[in-house]
């Protein structure tokens, strides 16, 4: 009977969600980080507790995959002992063309198993404007345009290990930005805590220190990450991390604070609202193009967009419908809301609102008019939740609303497919899903589902 610390020969059989990857020993799935499908490697037993499952580190590739290269961090390589080698890049020891096949594996695997639905699948990765903005490079490096690293108590600054809370300083940082990666190298010292690295349109990086503990009077939020879907409240104290950028997609400028959420890949924005369009006009392809520009979605009916943040897809669907295009965006981010309403000024019907996205849905369902209920089930319901997806309660006040078309995009394939099946179960049908690989050399995976009413 094997025990934690053992150390044993195991073959991989699959891809987990969560960046780790399947094989068995006397029964039980065992998952391990840094291997491929159809690898023997050689691994050491972490945990060992669970009767379902078991977990171990990879220590020694003994039958490599044709698709395993050397890993593009190189600190976070097979021969560095797991306990040193960084997080952030799980998949960067797999070919890129190969980490996406099996990304979409695990995309497919959700929808199926917790969504109850097969859709066909592809991938694509981040893609520029073929003017001003330059294509995604051939190793899935160099494209993070924000990054948060940690200072420990002896003011050592570097990313957390894989799977632990202990700093690994000096490294260098591949998957950032140039400008990033020498900014992030150059760093010394510091209180513990978070030290944020922001690169906005403009190229020059800001470096907003966030210490674990601050006196009274300097005091702000510290909840709203750069690099992460977080939602947080208004600082109480405006400070370097609300220093207000201009990020730039589609050639419209958009006001987010320093500190305030934005997608970390460079072309990640661009992406997303061109699939977001793509997928809308994909229902209707021989919609009406209006001599005022707008296209595809009726600008007399109530469109939402959830989870809004500064507005980015309120835009999109602002786009769609021409400058008269009824849109509220509702966020719990004081800040983002501000810059909203400034970011979807051109459009008069758009309004944008601070609120918990649950709490305003079950406000909307108690207080709308016959006739708001009848524009909202002409409109687009357009949702970008954190990874923990939307969830039972938010995805049942979208269906009672009965939108004509939801727009779900996702960084989570289990949250995802969750939501998908509370939607199915509304009666919605699952139209179409693009994936897209925003966060290369990791486990992680973007999808733009559509949803249709039943029948619509």
């Amino acid at each position: 009977m094997s025990a934690t610390g053992d150390v044993i020969d195991l073959e991989i059989t699959d891809v987990a969600h969560g960046g780790v990857f399947v094989a068995r020993h006397e029964g039980r799935v065992v998952f391990v980080p840094d291997a491929i499908p159809g690898e023997t490697v050689r691994v050491r037993l972490t945990d060992t507790a669970k009767k379902s499952f078991w977990r171990g580190e990879t220590l020694e590739v003994l039958e490599a995959s044709p698709h395993r290269q050397p890993h593009v961090w190189r600190q976070a390589d097979v021969d560095v002992e797991p306990e040193n080698r960084p997080g952030g890049a799980d998949f960067g020891h797999i070919d890129l063309s190969h980490q996406r096949l099996l990304k979409v594996r695990v995309l497919a695997d959700a929808l199926q198993r917790f969504g109850g639905v097969e859709v066909p699948v592809g991938l694509e990765g981040a893609f520029g404007d073929g003017a001003t903005l330059a294509g995604e490079t051939d190793d899935g490096t160099g494209w993070r345009t924000r990054i948060s690293l940690h200072v420990d108590a002896d003011g050592r600054i570097g990313p957390y290990a894989a799977r632990s809370h202990r700093v690994i300083p000096d490294l260098d940082f591949p998957l950032a930005t140039e400008q990033i990666e020498r900014a992030a190298i150059e760093l010394r010292g510091g209180e513990p805590g978070r030290i944020d690295l922001v690169q906005p349109a403009d190229g020059r990086v800001r470096v907003l220190a966030r210490p674990e503990r601050r006196d009274a009077s300097s005091r702000s939020s510290l909840s709203t990450s750069a690099g992460r879907r977080g939602r947080g409240g208004r600082p109480a104290v405006r400070g370097p991390e609300s220093e207000v950028l201009l990020e730039q997609v589609g050639g419209r400028d958009f006001r987010v604070d320093a500190g305030g959420f934005w997608q970390v890949h460079r072309l990640a924005a661009h992406t997303l609202t061109r699939t977001v369009a793509s997928a809308l006009q994909s229902l209707r392809p021989d919609g009406p193009i209006r001599r005022d520009g707008g296209l595809w979605i009726d600008p007399d009916a109530w469109h939402l967009d959830l989870y809004g943040g500064v507005g980015l897809f309120a835009a999109t669907l602002g786009d769609l419908g021409g400058p008269s295009t009824r849109i509220t965006s509702v966020e719990s981010d004081a800040r983002a809301t501000e810059h909203a309403g400034e970011n979807l000024a051109e459009w008069v019907g758009a309004r944008a609102e601070t609120a918990r996205v649950d709490r305003w849905l079950a406000r909307l369902a108690d207080e709308a008019s016959t006739s708001e209920r009848e524009r909202l089930s002409r409109g687009v319901v357009l949702l970008d939740p954190p990874r923990a997806g939307a969830g039972r309660e938010v995805v049942e006040h979208i269906v009672g609303l009965s939108p004509e078309t939801v727009v779900y995009v996702a960084c989570d394939p289990v949250a995802l497919a969750r939501d998908v099946a509370t939607f199915r179960a509304g009666g919605y049908d699952l139209a179409r899903v693009d994936a897209l690989d925003l966060f290369p050399n990791s486990h992680h995976i973007e999808a733009v589902a559509v949803l249709a009413r039943a029948g619509g």
